[in-house]
């Protein structure tokens, strides 16, 4: 068994990000070079046109056309996987067999045994594994949290919904970087976009199951519609918290209008409510916390919200200081993965299911 990286306390976290495609390109390379606590210490790609590119803009120590040969250097502390939903378990579980640490683009993965074999591989080797859900480093929602857990009480009703823009390309185009394409990339042997309702529930699904259990805490069970009669999905979705909160999240992609994502909860002390934007434009949630207390309501200006780098940050915090995981850790992304396939399942039988009882993959 390989010993797990152990940079120095207080060092740069020296990152090898796998996969020069549109995620990393619009995200992850910017946000390791802006890190004040990681450096891009390596590129991975096969598309070599793509990777040379990349490497002359960002200009990484190394460059590597093999995964096993990044994985096998030993400056690499981390790595990032940044490549198509079904990479992911197989490419993090190599990092993980070689030591090293890993931030895993969401979802975590759609089979449930693969992702719990990922976990007994983390465990066994001791490194951190963490999920791109870079939406916990928002800072709205932080601030939403820590009202919560500091002032809200008993929490006793949780409503979320998720709406991804029928014009999101049109805003997203004039945010992002000209996203580079490769005939040589590697791609998945199936069409993520086959099934369109499973590629909605991976892309969207599991970043709004990930803030519920950011905000709400652990789901016990759920009972699902979907519908797509009219052309867009939607899942309206019922959620039966462990702690007794009742919640009900709405999925639709897409809607026709601007994006729409928030999130409403009540307690015995007062409510949240949240309005988050489209994450492309890097602006923080907009929060108001009405606190009983006080008969106020609070909310926080959030001015720094590159979701991205302060994912990395907190990642390499956690490795090279100790600090306790912000981000969402294997535990959590396995949550995601479970109710992900209860909400399919549900959608079948029309019936709740219980998370701890679901198997299988979402596929």
């Amino acid at each position: 068994m390989p010993d797990s990286v152990s940079p120095s306390r207080g060092s740069s976290l020296r990152i090898g990000v796998l996969g020069c495609g549109p995620v990393a390109q619009a995200a992850h390379f910017e946000a390791c070079r802006k890190a004040d606590n990681a450096e891009l210490y390596a590129l991975c790609d096969v598309a070599n046109n793509l990777r040379e590119r990349m490497a002359a803009v960002h200009q990484p120590q190394v460059q590597y056309d093999s995964y096993e040969d990044m994985l096998s250097d030993p400056s690499v502390d981390a790595v990032i996987v940044a490549t198509a939903d079904a990479f992911h378990v197989p490419a993090a579980r190599q990092a993980v067999e070689a030591g090293k640490h890993v931030l895993v683009e969401k979802p975590l993965g759609t089979d449930l045994d693969a992702c719990l074999d990922l976990r007994e591989r983390v465990q066994t080797n001791d490194v951190v594994l963490q999920v791109g859900h870079m939406k916990r480093f928002d800072p709205g929602l932080e601030y939403a949290r820590d009202f919560i857990g500091e002032q809200l009480g008993e929490m006793f009703a949780f409503k979320a919904w998720y709406a991804d823009s029928s014009h999101r390309y049109d805003m997203t185009d004039a945010t992002q970087p000209v996203i580079v394409q490769s005939d040589q990339a590697r791609t998945p042997e199936d069409d993520p976009k086959a099934d369109l309702a499973h590629y909605y529930m991976r892309a969207h699904g599991s970043h709004l199951f990930d803030t519920t259990q950011f905000l709400g805490g652990p789901i016990e069970a759920v009972r699902a519609r979907h519908t797509n009669e009219a052309g867009p999905h939607c899942w309206f979705i019922d959620v039966a918290f462990t702690d007794g909160t009742l919640g009900h999240l709405d999925l639709t992609v897409a809607v026709r209008m601007d994006w729409h994502e928030g999130f409403e909860i009540y307690g015995e002390q007062g409510s949240v409510q949240g309005k988050t934007f489209n994450p492309w434009y890097f602006k923080a949630s907009e929060v108001d916390c009405f606190s009983e207390s006080d008969e106020q309501y609070h909310r926080p200006l959030g001015s720094d919200a590159h979701f991205y780098r302060r994912q990395v940050e907190g990642f390499a915090n956690t490795i090279l200081n100790g600090t306790p995981q912000q981000g969402t850790g294997i535990d959590d992304g396995i949550a995601v993965v479970r109710a992900m396939i209860a909400t399919a399942r549900s959608v079948d039988s029309g019936q709740w299911v219980d998370l701890d009882q679901v198997q299988g993959s979402l596929s």
